[in-house]
């Protein structure tokens, strides 16, 4: 009974998730025995988290969007309290405090709050002709705050892709011309800005015009992850085969995954791989055409945006078509917190497709709560 768009995007979901496991499988088993002891340390983990992200996906479809929606504003304001916390008592990494650790969990705050920014961005941009100036400038004032608190941890890659989301979603809404481009202004500003402040943003730049310059140091992760794609040939080493992930890659299970997949699967591998995230932006497209109101079309438009657009700027970085950044690639590196996110975002997208279509999957209420409100 559902919908052919719904159907696909389970099945594209699905493969995703377990291509995913199966490239993370072959880029974490040396690293994981030289430094755990355990060639399955990720594996194993990133199953558990799979587990736990296929039951959250499962529970974005069956429940109603309407009640998604209302979830919004309270789950941003909970992340921007997250984020900020991480300036105070977050765990500092590679010099920058991304994570709120809790015991033997660790909590990404800017990976949990992306679905909540493309919720209440779809509820704000949605109202936008109906709402006073007073409530327009808050929730700005409150992106613009999550954006400067992801800036100063500091985050650029992911206050950037946060920007370019509500960018997106805005200009799907058909806010004005002069209030967009005033924005996108902004924003170049604000991230000219960041790169002049922190210094090793600033030689991530200089780096990325020039990694050979200084091949064993700001350029070093550049020219490695370089070599290994180009090592791929047209049909890749094969899989397993790839050899920068015996400690030449660095970070090879997280940010740089898509360079050992491209040696192991070679250039027909990363054509259909970018096939692959053509098929899902269409399909996520098809879906937002087909939705009833603007509120879930704008919904539909963030998912896909998001899903596509993180990995397109993962796939940049380590080809070297944009500088050095600290994005996953959704559903293929690890980590809990971005699988987590990854199949949430994925079944708010399905969600969307069943509504469009009539169908509801989730037991009916007596009764049904209102639209869902600006805050």
């Amino acid at each position: 009974m559902w919908p052919a768009e719904t159907r696909l995007l389970v099945g594209l979901t699905a493969l995703w998730s377990l291509v995913g496991l199966l490239v993370l499988t072959s880029a974490s088993w040396w690293v994981a025995d030289r430094e755990m002891g355990d060639a399955a340390y990720y594996l194993k983990r990133q199953l558990l988290w799979l587990l736990a992200s296929w039951a959250l996906f499962w529970l974005a479809i069956r429940t109603s969007l309407r009640r998604w929606l209302h979830f919004g504003a309270l789950g941003l304001l909970v992340g921007v309290v997250l984020v900020a916390a991480t300036l105070v008592i977050g765990s500092t990494v590679n010099g920058a405090s991304r994570w709120l650790v809790l015991g033997p969990v660790q909590i990404q705050p800017t990976e949990l709050v992306k679905p909540f920014v493309v919720l209440q961005g779809a509820v704000l941009f949605s109202h936008w002709r109906r709402i006073g100036l007073d409530q327009k400038l808050l929730w700005l004032a409150i992106f613009a705050g999550l954006i400067l608190l992801i800036l100063k941890q500091p985050n650029l890659s992911t206050a950037a892709l946060t920007g370019l989301l509500l960018w997106l979603m805005a200009l799907a809404a058909g806010l004005p011309l002069p209030l967009l481009l005033g924005a996108a202004g902004a924003g170049g500003l604000l991230g000219t800005a960041s790169i002049a402040i922190n210094t090793y943003q600033r030689l991530r730049v200089t780096s990325f015009l020039d990694p050979w310059k200084d091949a064993q140091g700001n350029g070093y992760q550049l020219v490695q992850s370089l070599l290994a794609i180009g090592s791929g040939g047209p049909f890749g080493q094969g899989f397993g085969l790839s050899t920068q992930k015996l400690q030449y890659l660095p970070i090879q299970t997280t940010d740089f995954i898509f360079a050992v997949y491209a040696e192991e699967f070679g250039f027909v591998g990363c054509l259909m791989f970018l096939l692959f995230l053509a098929a899902f932006a269409f399909v996520g497209l098809r879906v937002a055409l087909a939705c009833r109101s603007n509120q879930h079309r704008l919904v539909a438009i963030g998912c896909t945006a998001l899903l596509v657009g993180q990995s397109i700027l993962n796939i940049a970085v380590a080809s070297g078509a944009i500088p050095t950044t600290g994005l996953p690639l959704p559903m293929v590196s690890y980590g809990g917190n971005s699988l987590l996110m990854s199949l949430f975002v994925a079944g708010l997208l399905i969600r969307c497709g069943l509504e469009s279509s009539g169908l509801e999957t989730a037991r009916p209420r007596r009764r049904r709560p209102p639209a869902a409100p600006i805050g």
